[in-house]
């Protein structure tokens, strides 16, 4: 079996930079190989085009293609050619492709196309209320209704998207795994009273938030300490820098105790998270994260959102605590009882960890993507 990926981003170092959807990819990519599974990742709007081998899974950079005018319809067609091409050379089965943007739209393909619901625009606009470009929802919607089969991260993601484009047609889920042989605990002593957020810094991330929920930690524990991790985004309402955002809603005592890193290898994200007392996430809009999974796999405590996907995955006051966002005070009284109960971060830390190799380590993901991918091969 030959399974192809067409994608905006994949983790590696010489690509433009990946996030929770690249990573996913990744994921999925590895297992199939690991299951003598062949695999080939398009990865679009790169700098330039080449190939290399990522322990196994051919990758395969395709360069923007730019034309003067309708550029985005053009580049579509230029990525199909060349994708429809390494089809027919390589007997390449089945292509999957992510929501995002409605990749596929206006490309035609010779074999089937699954789609997976990772979040599209669309979903992201919806569930923050916020308005969306006609052209985005247009693409998104034409490459949605277009898919052989559609697959979803989660059940909300699911249900939420078939809301967004008004469809009735099924969607199956298979959650996202994680290989727990890169993501394993390490005895090393955390440094107490550190609170970290990795991720796009972003408002649908819950960051301005975060903000919120620090001062508020910071008067109930002086000793806390701040390590925001991602890259900056420009804020879609006030149009600047995410970052000079948060750090303007900061009281000035908790600038003092917060500390901001913007590009970390995706290989020392271990490392930030086993050095933290606490993970936070208060993020308001996802599908089924990754940086939930890394976090809850290495067994330190998380203190996350309690929107639809969330209770996919947490078991509020059993495996981690779930929280709505806009609760900042909540928020930092459930940091801080975990800063000072060393019992209860070891309880919620070992039973995140038997979350995630119950559900969803990436065996158990595999194992769900390869029956999936074997059904629609052969139009079961």
């Amino acid at each position: 079996m030959h399974i192809a990926f067409l994608t905006p981003e994949y983790p590696h170092s010489k690509l433009s930079r990946a996030a929770g959807i690249g990573t996913s990819i990744k994921n999925v990519s590895m297992g199939l190989v690991k299951n003598k599974i062949t695999v080939t990742v398009f990865v679009i709007n790169q700098s330039h085009s080449f190939q290399l081998n990522d322990n196994g899974v051919t990758v395969v950079a395709i360069k923007n293609n730019k034309a003067k005018l309708f550029n985005w319809y053009f580049n579509r067609k230029h990525i199909n050619a060349i994708v429809e091409k390494y089809i027919t050379q390589n007997n390449i089965q089945l292509l999957e492709v992510p929501d995002w943007t409605g990749i596929t739209a206006f490309m035609k393909f010779s074999i089937p196309v699954v789609m997976r619901i990772h979040g599209s625009d669309s979903y992201f606009c919806d569930l923050e209320q916020r308005k969306q470009k006609l052209k985005n929802y247009i693409l998104e919607k034409m490459a949605f209704n277009a898919a052989d089969k559609v697959l979803s991260v989660s059940h909300f993601a699911a249900a939420q998207t078939a809301k967004v484009f008004k469809s009735k047609r099924p969607i199956d889920v298979i959650h996202n795994g994680i290989d727990l042989t890169q993501f394993t605990p390490e005895k090393t002593t955390y440094e107490p009273f550190k609170l970290l957020y990795f991720g796009s810094i972003i408002r649908k991330k819950g960051v301005l938030e975060l903000a919120h929920i620090f001062n508020e930690l910071i008067q109930l524990e002086p000793k806390a300490k701040l390590m925001v991790v991602g890259n900056d985004c420009i804020d879609v309402v006030e149009n600047v820098s995410t970052v000079k955002l948060l750090k303007d809603i900061l009281s000035e005592e908790a600038k003092k105790h917060t500390e901001f890193k913007s590009q970390v290898p995706y290989s020392k994200i271990k490392d930030l998270i086993n050095n933290a007392h606490v993970v936070v996430l208060p993020s308001y809009a996802e599908a089924f994260p990754m940086t939930w999974l890394e976090t809850m796999a290495l067994g330190k405590p998380l203190v996350a959102s309690n929107i639809g996907w969330s209770k996919e995955i947490i078991n509020d006051g059993v495996n981690g605590y779930s929280v709505f966002p806009s609760e900042h005070k909540n928020y930092a009284e459930k940091i801080r009882h975990l800063f000072l109960d060393e019992k209860m971060c070891y309880t919620f830390g070992n039973n995140a960890r038997e979350t995630i190799i119950k559900n969803f380590s990436l065996d158990v993901i595999t194992q769900k993507n390869i029956k999936a991918y074997k059904a629609i091969i052969n139009n079961e």
